[in-house]
């Protein structure tokens, strides 16, 4: 098993006033070449905007973009659908870019600020007719157990959103002194692991919240709550 640790604190950070993002990855004026991605993990964006502020109106193409929000409300428009779309915490949002779109993500809060992660995965159908969606997750089905958001549009596997890549998006919400194993979908893949809160042991690394560990070259790993935690889980191909 190889692992990658990224520290929270090794992210870059961009202070816009009304956005305050943390990237994973090289993003915007963020660039690290040894954080280029994580095989097909293009991105992984930690934001915080104030209320009623938000992303202009912008284009995409050929990308699967996936957004969780945490706290508040985010509003979401683009040029398949006239009318905002609410989307809440509990609930994901998916976007295939394809041919091209365009787009626009606010803070539908008047006073509350907004919360979210942001994911960028590369596809491996490029030129897809351009698709959204988005579903609710009950947060009961992450209690102590992993929760499947997000699968390929190849697998037939029910209830989770759908992208254009062999990736798998999951959650779980680990009481502390629980143990479980993640089991691969792909033997090939590779998994980055967020922890959203808490203090996680995962093979001999010890995590704390927004810290993050890539892990690959395994079909298994073991993870361990030091205290109550939250953790995101990211599988994608190493090559893509």
């Amino acid at each position: 098993m190889k692992t990658i640790t990224h520290k929270a604190d090794s992210r870059g950070f961009a202070n816009h006033g009304w956005l305050q993002a943390n990237h994973s990855f090289s993003f915007a004026n963020f660039y690290n070449p040894e954080k280029m991605n994580f095989g097909a993990l293009r991105v992984l964006n930690d934001d915080v905007i104030a209320p009623k502020m938000g992303f202009g109106t912008h284009p995409h193409d050929n990308m699967e973009i996936i957004t969780i929000p945490l706290k508040g409300v985010l509003k979401h428009r683009d040029s398949m659908h006239e009318q905002w779309q609410s989307v809440h915490p509990g609930e994901v949002q998916i976007m295939s870019a394809g041919t091209g779109l365009e787009h626009s993500e606010i803070n539908g809060s008047v006073a509350e600020h907004l919360s979210l992660f942001q994911i960028w995965i590369i596809p491996n159908k490029e030129n897809v007719v351009p698709r959204y969606d988005q579903k609710m997750f009950d947060v009961n089905g992450r209690k102590n157990k992993i929760q499947t958001l997000v699968t390929s549009i190849d697998d037939d596997q029910e209830g989770s959103l759908k992208i254009h890549q062999d990736a798998v998006i999951s959650r779980i919400d680990l009481d502390k002194d629980n143990s479980i194993s993640y089991i691969y979908k792909n033997k090939n893949n590779g998994v980055y692991v967020l922890v959203i809160h808490g203090e996680v042991s995962i093979g001999n690394s010890i995590l704390n919240a927004r810290d993050a560990i890539g892990i690959l070259d395994t079909d298994t790993f073991q993870i361990k709550a030091l205290e109550d935690v939250s953790l995101l889980f990211i599988e994608v191909p190493m090559e893509y």
